[in-house]
Order: structure tokens, then C-alpha cells, then sequence
């Protein structure tokens, strides 16, 4: 598989995997054997980068998602890239299916996640740490300076922010500089293009969380979709998956399926392909619990979309009416 290089000189498949739904916020958490089974199929199929964090998991299970990756990566640890992330725990007393967030990136905090994750990830050093999410108690300077102190200390080799505008990624790289930010970036939630002007002044790469909308961009979903409604599962209240947003998303659909006839593709991996092909900076981290996808979404690396297709793919979105899509905004 191609690579892509994000910032400091880390290269890493041009698409990752992202192992959170494997445990949290897609149902209940898949098999564990069936999930080490498949993140080893990842690395057997090219690709070099898994991203997990300490708190995707369950009440009952936490940390699920690290031990799960640490096991599954384990015989390939020398191979692989490996993103997690600190700093973030849930409200689980809210009465809410996605839980209120609640941020803690206190130093102490970070050195004890640290080796934590460490433990669980079977491994002596984080290739890609990320401060979860920013807290509005502990200045991003203060983060970073631990970050830089970990880093001289070998356990962390490279760091990034997660959710983040200019002005944080500005201060932080000041203190330690930045190979990564990691936010939310589809067809469907664009508002992060205007930072890709300093990502590329200070040469830093963006890792593309829930580059597929929550899975909508697969071509999957349709009118009468349902999901478990016990609270496992957060696209039972996702606007992009009423009924109503199906109808909104009409042109979208459309625009995905002509492009995938167009290059002999499917619409998930032209979704991913777009971003691939736009800047040599951004990876795309799908994540699913099935082989056939996993084979499908890192299948898009080999689509090859010319700057004139981009250009147009844009122009297209800009002007295209679409539903209001989770952690997003409409583009238009």
C-alpha cells in the first residue's frame, strides 16, 4: 500500500484502521477473537497504522479497545504504527447515549494513562500519543511540555491534538512540535479545511476520524435503518441516519455511486480516496468489524483521483444540499 506522511517524518499507510467501533459506540463490543482476528488481517492486507485510545471501551471494560489492539499487534509491534490517545473519560451518569464528554489532561493524570497504555498495548513506546480532547483547566502549553518530556524519556515518539482549531495547534507546536492533529473530516463535515493552510506552514498531517460520516458514505444505509437502541450503539441518534436525511442526502448519493461507476470503485472507498488524493498529509482511519469492508476500505489507497477531480468533487459538495451529520456541520 501507498504511504502518506504526516508530520516529523512519520509515514504511514495512506489508510489506517480505526479500532474504536471494535469496542465502543457501534453496538456492543464484537467478539475478541473476531476483533484480534481482523486487525491482524489489516496488517496482512498493508496497512501500518491502528488507532485506538484508553477510554474506548465499556462501563464494565474500559480499556477494552488498547488491550484488544495490544493483543492483536503484538507479533507485528515492529511493523506498525500505533496512535492512542489520552486525556478523556465519559459522564456515564448523564442518561444520554453519546455520553457528555469530560476532559482531564492534568500532568499526573497523563503520566499514569501513559503507562497504563503502554501496559495494555503490550509495548515499551507510543508511536502516536494524542491529547484527546483540549481542557479548559490545563493550558495546551502544559500538555506539551509533558509531551516533550515523554518524548526525551522514549515513551512517546511522536505527539498530536485531537478536535482542534489554529490557535491550539499554534501553541502547542510552539512547545513540542506536532506530527499529527486528529479530527473529525468527511464529504459531510468540512469545517476543518480552514486549518489546513498551518497544518501545511508547519508540517503537520491530519488524521481523518470518521471519514465515512459514521459509515453513511458506505452507500449501506437507506430509509428504515435501525440500530440497538440500548444505548450501545450512537447512530440510533445521529441526524444523518433518519429518514428525513436519506431524502437530504439524495444528491450526495448520487454523486458517490456516478463516481464509483466512473472508476471502477464503490462509493466508501471514493469517500476515502477524495481525501487521500487531496493533500499527502491526510489519512483517512475507517474503521468496521467486517473482513470484506476492511479489504474494501483499504482498497481506496489504489484509487488514484486527479487535482482537477478533487477540484470538482469540492465544487460539487459546495453547493450540494445534505443533512445535518453528527459532530458536524452542513457544508453549505
Amino acid at each position: 500500500m501507498k504511504k502518506q506522511e504526516l508530520g516529523q517524518g512519520l509515514a504511514v499507510s495512506a489508510v489506517g484502521m480505526g479500532c474504536m467501533g471494535l469496542s465502543h459506540a457501534y453496538g456492543k463490543p464484537t467478539d475478541e477473537k473476531e476483533a484480534i482476528d481482523l486487525i491482524r488481517l489489516a496488517v496482512e492486507e498493508g496497512c501500518t497504522f491502528f488507532d485506538t485510545a484508553e477510554c474506548y471501551g465499556t462501563p464494565e471494560d474500559p480499556h477494552h479497545n488498547e488491550r484488544i489492539v495490544g493483543e492483536a499487534l503484538a507479533p507485528y509491534r515492529d511493523q506498525v504504527i500505533i496512535g492512542t490517545k489520552f486525556g478523556l473519560g465519559f459522564d456515564l451518569n448523564d442518561g444520554r447515549v453519546n455520553h457528555a464528554l469530560v476532559p482531564d489532561a492534568r500532568p499526573e493524570v497523563i503520566r499514569s494513562s501513559v503507562e497504563g497504555s503502554l501496559k495494555r498495548l503490550k509495548t515499551d513506546h507510543i508511536d502516536l500519543y494524542y491529547q484527546h480532547r483540549q481542557d479548559p483547566n490545563v493550558p495546551v502549553e502544559e500538555v506539551a511540555q509533558v509531551m516533550s518530556d515523554l518524548i526525551r524519556e522514549g515513551k512517546v515518539l511522536h505527539w498530536g491534538l485531537s478536535e482542534v482549531d489554529e490557535d491550539v495547534i499554534r501553541r502547542a507546536h510552539t512547545v513540542c512540535p506536532l506530527a499529527a492533529v486528529q479530527n473529525r473530516y468527511s464529504m459531510m463535515a468540512r469545517h476543518y479545511e480552514t486549518i489546513f493552510p498551518i497544518l501545511e506552514e508547519l508540517g503537520i498531517g491530519l488524521v481523518a476520524f470518521s471519514p465515512m460520516a459514521n459509515g453513511l458514505l458506505t452507500g449501506a444505509y437507506g430509509k428504515g435503518s435501525s440500530f440497538e437502541k440500548d444505548g450501545t450503539d450512537y447512530r440510533a441518534v445521529m441526524p444523518q441516519f433518519t429518514d428525513e436525511a436519506m431524502e437530504q442526502n439524495a444528491g450526495l448519493f448520487a454523486l458517490l455511486n456516478d463516481l464509483a461507476s466512473e472508476h471502477d470503485a464503490t462509493p466508501a472507498q471514493i469517500s476515502l480516496a477524495w481525501m487521500i488524493c487531496k493533500k499527502p498529509w491526510i489519512v483517512p482511519i475507517p474503521g468496521t468489524r467486517k473482513p470484506e469492508r476492511l479489504r474494501e476500505n483499504l482498497g481506496a489507497a489504489s484509487i488514484d483521483l486527479s487535482p482537477d477531480e478533487v477540484a470538482a468533487i469540492d465544487e460539487a459538495l459546495d453547493s450540494m444540499e445534505m443533512s445535518e451529520v453528527f459532530g458536524g456541520s452542513p457544508t453549505n
